[in-house]
């Protein structure tokens, strides 16, 4: 689709999200025309999934020319890898978890070929984004990619997956409500233009999960519901031209964990905490965000990790040199000041970092 200022907007050209979907790869792939791919799979997951899916591209006439295990976020492995792949490869498909389906997309950038994303967890909205979270000289960087061509989940292979996966997409997924805040915040303070139609897609996909009906995180309804609304993220962000709609200030507490913590938690359960921590600082949908915690058992999760409570009150400060050229609500002191007193007050953080 194209935008009135000439740029491009990817969409993926094939999602399907459902049951028994890692067994159809085959015909998927067939349907879109692609007769010869590359495989990368995460750690231990070919002894998992790999007879299905080889026996299913087998069946639709698509030969794999290679395929392998790949347990490395290292940018310069990455990409050794990528311009050793064989000419012929139409498509690099990425299964597994944030770290295989991040390789598998930047290969799929440097080569100019399409990426087919096909995620094992539901643990955050990587799999449907348009950036790689590589390592480069030791460190976490969000480097550009490409949207997926394709994005096909099972969620039969999403339960199976261990449960602290579901409670950080859980956490990923509801962060869009502060997100969405901050980048209004931003507008208002001449730090941003919001494009409208960004802004719908990622409310609708938030809204859509948190009144979806569940007896239990693992009901198919439920995690076909978060996994549309995660992908669906995916697309606001290339809609947007940046990841504004679904990464606000709980974002830059995420990632300053991530540079001072020596065993950070998995990325949506930090943000879930500082979502719920920045709606109270931006006194908006707090009590939303606390009750699907509550009812899904993500603050019951939370409370098992021996979080430290000085640790994110250093992450409230450095926040806004994680991302200086933004103007999130935590870019403003007297926030800052607040949050660091929401998190020492709040009768609910208090309990989840065990300040008594």
């Amino acid at each position: 689709m194209s935008a009135a200022n000439g740029r491009y907007i990817a969409i993926p050209s094939i999602l399907k999200v459902g049951a028994g979907a890692l067994k159809q790869i085959g015909g998927y792939l067939q349907e879109a025309g692609f007769t010869h791919v590359v495989i990368l799979f995460g750690n231990g997951l070919i002894d998992l999934f790999g007879l299905d899916v080889m026996e299913s591209l087998k069946g639709a006439k698509i030969q794999v020319l290679e395929y392998q295990e790949m347990d490395t976020a290292d940018v310069k492995a990455i990409s050794e890898l990528a311009f050793s792949i064989p000419p012929k490869t139409q498509a690099v498909i990425g299964i597994g978890g944030g770290k295989v389906i991040d390789a598998a997309k930047y290969c799929g950038f440097l080569l100019k070929i399409p990426f087919i994303s096909v995620p094992t967890s539901a643990s955050s909205d990587g799999f449907s984004s348009a950036s790689a979270s590589l390592l480069v000289n030791g460190r976490r960087k969000s480097l550009p990619a490409k949207m997926a061509y394709g994005i096909i989940a099972d969620t039969q292979v999403i339960r199976s997956a261990p449960v602290h996966f579901l409670y950080s997409g859980i956490g990923d997924m509801v962060s869009k409500i502060t997100a969405l805040y901050d980048w209004q915040f931003e507008q208002e303070h001449g730090a941003a233009v919001v494009n409208d139609f960004a802004m719908m897609i990622a409310k609708k996909a938030v809204n859509s999960f948190v009144r979806t009906p569940y007896e239990t995180i693992q009901d198919a309804l439920f995690l076909k519901e978060l996994l549309d609304s995660l992908a669906m993220s995916g697309i606001a962000n290339e809609i947007a031209g940046s990841s504004a709609p679904t990464s606000g200030s709980e974002h830059l507490i995420s990632h300053a964990l991530d540079k001072m913590s020596d065993h950070p938690q998995l990325h949506g359960v930090q943000v879930g905490i500082a979502a719920y921590l920045m709606a109270v600082v931006q006194n908006h949908r707090f009590v939303r965000i606390n009750a699907v915690f509550e009812k899904t058992g993500f603050w019951d999760y939370v409370k098992t990790l021996s979080l430290d409570a000085e640790q994110y009150l250093k992450a409230i400060d450095a926040a806004p040199a994680i991302k200086p050229f933004r103007y999130t609500y935590l870019h403003e002191e007297s926030y800052r000041k607040r949050a660091k007193e929401v998190l020492i007050d709040d009768d609910r953080l208090r309990e989840v970092f065990h300040l008594g």
